[in-house]
């Protein structure tokens, strides 16, 4: 048998909380240019468009395209078009906020992947990255991690199927923040209809819709933490029923074909969501809600989609739901060329599309 570990831990740091200063005077496009231009929310395009994503011709989904990546299975019989999803996630801002819950939105947030493009999830594996767990915190960092990831895989029927450790990653005796990368994987029924950001039609008058309601939480937030640059918590907390909840209903409307286009509302919040999707089909957004306030926009609560649909069947979604007790409204609608926000301020397509792909170019070039 494997030895078997009992260290000595403590509790994990311990942080302030966000009081709401800073952000009287920050208008929301502002906020969200400095979000889509920072190295920690840029495309990651100068990453993956180094190496060969399409070996084996079954990619269907490419790196960017769809908030989890499909794969054609091959030599399928009788007819079958299935495809895998795969997602990896974490967020070590929340980790070091707060390692259970932190560990637990990481799981959660794999799962809302693998929904978001109408994939069915099945199993994680894991990653957990620490520093030196020979010091109390830091084990209590870990063990606080593990139990998260436990609570999540029970609540959401999302096995742990494999796994590995990495530990004492730390430099000058101090170590990392707490990262458990978590993998995860889905079965898509049939890839031809498996949904990415883009829509396959003009997007031109489609309705964007909000499944979570608006944003209430900013602790631990990319606007608090890489904007205003304070880490304040706390971290958000997830509602892991909710979490199935949404997931299922979102799986549900994407088999009756009545979801365009997909995505996740995750760092940045709706601003940043909204943003990626108004890059991935070239056209702006108007918000219908003009009494938003910033946490509103950049909250980052979790188990929240935006889903893209025809304007002539959204009052009957937002009626379905209310039946369901999901919160389900419409946003606003594809238009123009500006991202219209609801302070009045505005991004227009061309400064979005540039500032979010050089952001992380530009830091590569300078290293």
């Amino acid at each position: 048998e494997a030895p078997e570990y009992d260290r000595e831990y403590s509790s994990p740091p311990s942080f302030p909380e966000f009081d709401g200063s800073g952000l009287e005077n920050l208008p929301q496009a502002s906020a969200l240019l400095q979000l889509l231009s920072h190295p920690n929310h840029a495309s990651r395009a100068p990453i993956f468009e180094q190496y060969d994503h399409l070996v084996g011709g079954e990619t269907i989904i490419r790196p960017g395209q769809g908030d989890a990546a499909v794969v054609a299975i091959p030599d399928q019989r009788h007819g079958q078009n299935k495809g895998l999803a795969m997602t990896t996630d974490v967020n070590p801002r929340y980790c070091l906020l707060d390692p259970y819950h932190g560990a637990m939105q990481a799981v959660a947030e794999t799962y809302r992947n693998l929904c978001a493009v109408g994939a069915k999830p099945l199993a994680i594996t894991d990653n957990l990255n620490f520093g030196n767990p020979q010091r109390p915190e830091i084990m209590a960092q870990f063990v606080a991690a593990i139990k998260g990831i436990d609570a999540a895989c029970r609540a959401l029927d999302y096995p742990v199927v494999s796994g590995n450790v990495s530990l004492y990653n730390e430099t000058d005796g101090r170590g990392i923040p707490p990262t458990p990368t978590i993998g995860g994987l889905g079965l898509v029924a049939h890839v031809d209809h498996a949904l990415e950001l883009a829509t396959d039609n003009n997007p031109e008058g489609m309705v964007v819709m909000l499944l979570g309601g608006k944003g209430s939480h900013l602790g631990g937030s990319a606007l608090v933490v890489d904007v205003l640059g304070r880490m304040e918590g706390p971290a958000p907390k997830t509602d892991l029923t909710k979490e199935r909840a949404h997931g299922e209903f979102v799986r549900a409307l994407h088999q009756e074909e009545k979801i365009m286009a997909c995505h996740d509302i995750s760092e940045g919040g709706i601003a940043m969501a909204m943003a990626e999707l108004c890059m991935a089909n070239d056209i702006g957004f108007a918000f219908q809600k003009t009494d938003w306030g910033m946490t509103n926009l950049f909250g980052e609560d979790q188990s929240r989609y935006l889903l893209v649909v025809d304007a002539s069947i959204a009052e009957a979604l937002s009626a379905h739901a209310k039946s369901l007790t999901f919160e389900l409204e419409p946003l606003g609608a594809f238009t123009g060329r500006v991202l219209q926000l609801p302070d009045g301020s505005g991004l227009s397509l061309d400064e979005m599309k540039n500032n979010n792909m050089s952001g992380l170019d530009s830091l590569l070039k300078n290293d």
